[in-house]
Parts: C-alpha cells; structure tokens; sequence
C-alpha cells in the first residue's frame, strides 16, 4: 500500500478555506499514485477555537462525508480524513471519518483520550469506541493524536489483526521527540505498520511540530517528513514482510495476559 500523509497547516477557525485546501492537497497526492491519503486532526478548525467552537463545527460529519465519499470515488483512493471538529446533538467530538476507493464511508472514530492539559476534555465529549477496518483486504486502525500515549487501546486493536495503525494529530513541535518514540514503539510491539499525519503551523502561541512518519513493523522509519512545514510524504509499505516478522518473534502467541492486562 502507498501511503500519503498530508503535513496540512490549517487557517485558524477558518473551516470553508480548509476544507478547499484540503480537498487541493489530497489530488496533489493522488497524482503520485497513492493508494491512501491521510489528514492531519481537526484540520477543520485548527486546534482548537473555544469562542465558537461548535458554530465552526461540522453538523454531524454531513459536510466532510459528502465532500470526502465523493473525492474518494473520484480518485479512486482511500481516503483517511484526519479528524474535523464534529458537532451532534449532545456536543462537539473530535472525529474521523474514513472512506474507501468507491466512496464509502467504512468507518468513524470519535476521539477517546481527550488532552486535558489544553482542556480538551472540557470542549470535545470523549468517544466510546475504538475502530477497526478494512481497506484494499488490510485491518486498519485509527487513533488520535493524545491516544497514542494509551498502549493498552492500541493493543486491543493489533490483537484483532491490524496490518495499519493510522495516528493523526495536532502534536507540539516542542513533544515532537516523545512523537516519534511513541509511533516506533507502537509499530515494534504490535508489528504493524504505524503512518502518522501530524499538522504544521501554529494556532496562538502552540507551534505544531510536522514529522510526520511512517514506521514499519520493524520499527525502520520508511518516510519522514523534512520538518514542521507543510508538506506531503510518502510511503510504499510492503506487507509481503509482515508475515515472516510474525512467525520470526511470536509476541501475540507468546503473551500472557492473565498475569497484567487490566481486572
């Protein structure tokens, strides 16, 4: 699978202008063959604008699901929308909506681990799920940025199967180190493909960090971005190579649970 991850630098509560540059980056990188292209988090709003926060949000995804089922089948990729500010009925949540090569929209994640030191917790309601699915015969799995520092959540998903973790975020060019140990971490020990799609820019005085990445099971960082400007990377994933890194180090076969997973 050829991976995009679009590095995006978003204008600040701006979701019209986003949307039209968003939908500009993605034909941008289907023109280099890919077979899936990636957004950044709440690449809609920017991260994020409390005055208005839910006037600035999607109703329901129905804007993101229209513009992005529709890119999709025109491209014929699939289509990893990062995540928008997404508001329902009871409040504003942090979503992904994932689309596959006819337009479908084959999955939708709301945000769990809510960053409460920027009290995201107090803006965003949690999401009560995790998500798996299948693009071009490969599990996938999606988390959000703060999520990644929860291994047993993405450990429930690689026990499923998962060839792709897909992790987009709005990190801190300050956090960046703890980036890139988190995202090589989580492909080594679930032996997965892990494609991060991180943001660039600055939203007030929080500058984004880019560096985007993508690691393969071996922990091998097969592409990264040059640094915390926008931009496009990408990424040819082999998975021919999953099955011999499997039967050559059995971590799943070899666990044992019932001495530490959570009672």
């Amino acid at each position: 699978m050829k991976v995009a991850c679009i590095q995006m630098d978003m204008a600040f509560s701006e979701p019209e202008k986003n949307f039209e540059k968003a939908v500009s980056l993605i034909k941008k990188a289907a023109q280099s063959g890919v077979d899936t292209a990636v957004l950044p988090e709440t690449w809609n709003t920017g991260f994020y604008p409390k005055e208005n926060l839910a006037a600035l949000s999607d109703d329901d995804g129905k804007k993101t699901k229209e513009v992005f089922g529709a890119l999709a089948k025109e491209l014929g990729i699939n289509i990893i929308t990062g995540s928008v500010a997404n508001r329902r009925s009871d409040g504003v949540y942090n979503t992904c909506y994932v689309f596959d090569r006819s337009g479908n929209c084959v999955a939708s994640y709301d945000k769990t681990h809510l960053f409460s030191p920027m009290n995201e917790d107090k803006y965003f309601k949690k999401g009560d799920h995790v998500s798996t699915f299948v693009l071009d015969g490969h599990r996938c799995g999606i988390i959000i940025c703060y999520d990644i520092r929860f291994p047993h959540m993405t450990r429930q998903m690689a026990i499923q199967g998962l060839d792709f973790l897909f992790v987009v975020s709005q990190w801190p060019l300050v956090r960046v180190p703890h980036l890139d140990a988190l995202t090589k971490a989580r492909a080594i020990e679930n032996q997965m493909f892990v494609v991060c799609c991180n943001s660039s820019g600055k939203a007030g005085d929080t500058v984004y960090g880019g560096n985007s990445s993508v690691n393969d099971p071996w922990g091998v960082t097969i592409a990264h971005a040059k640094g915390q400007e926008e931009e496009i990377i990408f990424a040819d994933c082999d998975t021919n190579i999953l099955k011999g890194i499997r039967e050559s180090i059995n971590v799943f076969s070899d666990r044992r649970p019932d001495l530490y997973e959570d009672k």
